[in-house]
């Protein structure tokens, strides 16, 4: 296992979002999110339970239909199913998201 760092290569794209995909193991994923300011509000229904910490920057997601505004530190369990659009971020936006998948051996 070779350590990472978090920051080291977060360069936002011209728009959208970049997905890098920090660890997989078994059920849980992890992964570092970097935003543009140019996003396209999406609305995201997921299979498996997210856990994102805001690392830097600011954003306004839409959680089934109540707006929150997170500032850098700030973090949210959504649970499975749940609908959620980022509708506004900054530039350079750093996100680290913990996914948690359903357990296929059940």
């Amino acid at each position: 296992m070779r350590p990472g760092n978090l920051t080291e290569g977060a360069i936002a794209p011209a728009t959208g979002e970049r997905f890098d995909t920090l660890l997989r193991h078994r059920n849980l994923h992890i992964e570092r999110i970097v935003s543009s300011s140019d996003i396209q509000a999406t609305e995201c229904v997921q299979e498996q339970d997210e856990w994102v910490l805001l690392v830097q920057g600011t954003a306004t997601l839409d959680i089934g239909g109540e707006l929150t505004s997170l500032k850098a530190g700030d973090h949210v369990f959504l649970p499975a199913k749940t609908p959620h659009t980022v509708t506004k971020v900054s530039q350079g936006a750093l996100w680290l998201a913990i996914h948690l998948h359903p357990d296929t051996a059940a």
